[in-house]
């Protein structure tokens, strides 16, 4: 995970959150604390979340601390859940499901962010990885209910539509790229192990059908989720991801992000061992 942070060359500034998943009890695939502490250790961070919209242990702050400490999270680095004291709007420039993006009130407390993705499918989305860890991941209840209905709403995540859904997950994401100096604050590592087809907002979640494949790192938010999908689609055992994927319309977010300008789906896969 160090070799791989490392291999970036990039060097934070200021107050350095990391974005991580603390995992939905009592069985999710959630990045284990002794996998991502040297990295998060690195770069004195800060390890950060924002509760659910959905219910489950995390929908409540006092809840989701009690989780981050079961699950390991505090004990190798400080923890906040971000939007503890409500929300924080950042604009969305060329947008065409969202005006603005919903983020917890203490996303600005910190200067640079380094997104830690477990890769894995989902219910919804179709995958999770490092757009979704920026938009869903980073947004405030009210954000998170933006997002799923498409700018509709901010008290209710449920009945919006699926292409909405999916260009506000990419919009919501480019936000947040271009709150951090267009992207020059932030990076992102994914792990590529656990493969669900389930997300780890799933407490009980679908026996992985798929290998370890290894862990990426990218500047860029679009091409490392293209790599992701790639990598894992070419695994055997595959075919119930690549249902989940197809069937949620998952590959849209990354049409559309590539589309507004977050990223590129185009990439150059280097191997650091060679």
């Amino acid at each position: 995970m160090v070799a791989v942070y490392e291999a970036l060359g990039w060097e934070p500034t200021g107050k350095v959150a990391a974005k991580l998943s603390t995992g939905e009890p009592p069985a999710s695939n959630y990045l284990r604390p002794e996998l991502i502490k040297d990295v998060v250790e690195l770069v004195d961070g800060t390890i950060v979340e924002c509760n659910t919209a959905y219910g489950g242990s995390r929908a409540e702050t006092a809840m989701h601390y009690q989780v981050a400490e079961d699950h390991g999270f505090t004990a190798i680095a400080d923890f906040k859940i971000l939007d503890e004291d409500g929300s924080m709007s950042l604009p969305v420039e060329g947008g065409s499901q969202l005006s603005e993006n919903l983020v917890g009130a203490a996303f600005g407390d910190y200067d640079s962010y380094l997104v830690l993705s477990h890769f894995k499918g989902h219910a919804m989305a179709g995958f999770g990885g490092a757009i979704k860890n920026i938009s869903i991941g980073l947004g405030s209840q009210e954000g998170k209910c933006l997002i799923h209905t498409g700018g509709k709403s901010n008290t209710s995540p449920w009945g919006g539509d699926q292409t909405a859904f999916t260009e506000s997950m990419a919009e919501a994401g480019k936000s947040v790229s271009d709150y951090l100096g267009n992207g020059e604050r932030i990076v992102y590592i994914s792990v590529l192990n656990n493969i669900s087809i389930d997300c780890d907002c799933d407490g009980n979640p679908a026996k992985p059908d798929i290998h370890d494949i290894g862990i990426l790192a990218s500047f860029d938010p679009v091409a490392i989720d293209q790599a992701s999908i790639d990598l894992a689609f070419a695994a055997e055992g595959s075919e119930s991801l690549q249902n989940r994927v197809n069937g949620r319309n998952g590959l849209h977010t990354l049409e559309h992000a590539e589309e507004i300008g977050l990223g590129s789906r185009t990439y150059e896969l280097v191997n650091i061992d060679d």
